[in-house]
């Protein structure tokens, strides 16, 4: 080949890639979203879904693009089953060529999302599940979370009971979440004890042999006592604690954190009942969350829920970071970007952890009150604990 025509081929390889590079930086934005669309979590599920697309509307004042490229959401769903999960992001990665993605509700399909991201080294943004391990001992340096962990629920809830003269008997289910989030809260606890550990099935309808062997274990106990309550999905146990007549029988308090309305509906038979919450659409004050309530009522006659608002933090997250990339959505942009990144959300400002790209942020101590104006139990705020009220440990091994 002669030195003209070398030198013509070269140029043309060189302006292929220029334009490829072109291409990738103006083209549309793909973002796969895992979530369980069906299956256990789908409550969950459905609100993050709304809380995402409301968070990009908000950041992007409405025009859902970053630096004059359109997003464009792909869904997914994983049935709330790891082996689905793992290959819906492997496809969407690999086939779809997706830039990054966000997801998913259930811990369980998190933890096998976790290496699909390493493998295809793109951005995987956890919202909400919130197993520690996400963030901890399974993290991969393309992994970031805007979902609180299980640790700051764990923290947050332990601020409100951990008193010398406590007894506390847990109540979670048999898998990561609830054992997650046992482990973090007797971690958290100096001064109470946790005299008893209740492991049911996720599916559980019938806790009438769990709650004996609970009441077995505290009754007897002196001081104040309380039965704490890990739990995600379809059946929790609420009314079947209530009907116990707990308090009345035993002296044996519920405890639990904050959980989804209709959820709290069962609140409302535990008037008095502290815990810490993620979340509560009449907490917050601020602009993100005034709109999130505001255009929420509008659009579905109700007000947002608390993965609604998860939701649309992960969106806010999204667009600040396409933000400071001017767009580009390769990982090492964007994990440069995103690590320390302080962005506002329904809750205020969130701040990326550099050392496990964990959200920082405040959680909400609570106690319930039954206002007969509102199907539920409502959460009144006693006080904001803000991040750097909690010593959320550091659990990876980067």
């Amino acid at each position: 080949m002669s030195l003209h025509r070398f030198l013509l081929a070269a140029a043309a390889v060189a302006a292929a890639a220029v334009s490829t590079l072109a291409t990738a930086q103006t083209g549309d934005i793909r973002i796969a979203h895992i979530y369980s669309k069906t299956g256990p979590l789908e409550a969950y599920a459905k609100q993050t879904q709304t809380g995402l697309l409301m968070g990009l509307d908000y950041a992007t004042g409405g025009t859902m693009t970053v630096n004059g490229r359109k997003i464009v959401i792909l869904e997914k769903d994983d049935q709330g089953k790891p082996d689905v999960g793992k290959s819906l992001l492997a496809a969407a990665y690999g086939d779809e060529k997706v830039d990054f993605a966000v997801g998913p509700t259930s811990s369980a399909v998190a933890l096998a999302l976790l290496p699909v991201a390493e493998e295809y080294k793109k951005i995987l943004l956890v919202e909400p599940a919130v197993a520690d391990a996400i963030t901890g001992d399974k993290w991969n340096k393309y992994i970031f979370r805007t979902g609180r962990n299980s640790s700051q629920d764990a923290l947050a809830n332990a601020a409100v009971a951990d008193f010398a003269d406590v007894s506390i008997g847990t109540l979670a289910q048999d898998y990561a979440f609830g054992r997650d989030g046992i482990k973090a809260f007797k971690d958290a606890l100096k001064k109470a004890k946790v005299v008893h550990e209740e492991y049911l099935p996720p599916n559980t309808s019938d806790y009438t042999a769990g709650i004996q062997r609970l009441v077995d274990q505290l009754k007897d106990k002196p001081g104040r006592k309380f039965i704490a309550v890990v739990w995600a999905g379809a059946t929790p146990p609420y009314n079947a604690l209530a009907a116990q007549n707990l308090k009345q029988r035993y002296g044996i308090d519920v405890a639990s954190g904050g959980n989804i309305l209709p959820a709290m509906v069962a609140y409302k038979q535990f008037p008095g009942m502290e815990g810490a919450a993620y979340y509560y659409f009449g907490i917050p004050k601020n602009p993100a969350n005034e709109w999130l309530v505001a255009n929420h009522y509008k659009q579905f006659k109700s007000p947002p829920d608390f993965f609604t608002a998860g939701g649309m933090s992960a969106g806010m997250a999204i667009v600040a970071a396409l933000k400071k990339t001017a767009g580009a959505t390769q990982a090492d942009k964007m994990i440069t970007a995103m690590e320390g990144m302080s962005f506002e959300t329904p809750k205020g400002k969130m701040t990326f952890r550099k050392e496990d790209h964990q959200a920082m942020q405040s959680m909400y101590h609570f106690r319930i009150k039954n206002d007969p104006a509102f199907a539920w139990g409502v959460p009144e705020l006693v006080r904001e604990i803000k991040p750097e009220e909690m010593n959320v440990p550091i659990k990876n091994k980067r």
